[in-house]
C-alpha cells in the first residue's frame, strides 16, 4: 500500500466510526485466529472455526480497502471541482 493510502487509512481510523469498527473487528478476528493456530492438536471444530474466521477477516480487509479507495476517489473528484472533498 502506498504512503498516501496509509495516510488515508490513518485519517479514516481517527475520523470515521465505521472504519474504526471494521479495524476493531479485524483485530479481534486476528487475535482469535492466533489463539486457534497456536493449538498443538486443534479439534475439527477449532480447525473449522479458524478457517471461517480467516475468510471473515479477509472480507473485512477487502471492505477496509474499498473504504480507502472510495475516500481517495471522492477526494480526487473534489480536487477537480466536481464535488467538495470530505472534511
Amino acid at each position: 500500500m502506498s504512503r498516501h493510502s496509509e495516510a488515508v487509512k490513518e485519517y479514516l481510523l481517527n475520523e470515521n466510526e465505521e472504519f474504526q469498527r471494521l479495524v476493531r473487528k479485524h483485530r479481534e478476528l486476528d487475535e482469535r485466529i492466533a489463539v486457534l493456530s497456536g493449538r498443538f492438536l486443534p479439534s475439527d471444530q477449532e480447525k473449522f472455526e479458524e478457517s471461517t474466521l480467516k475468510k471473515k477477516k479477509l472480507a473485512l480487509k477487502d471492505k477496509m480497502a474499498d473504504f480507502v479507495r472510495r475516500y481517495e476517489m471522492e477526494r480526487q473528484a473534489g480536487s477537480r471541482g466536481a464535488r467538495p472533498a470530505p472534511a
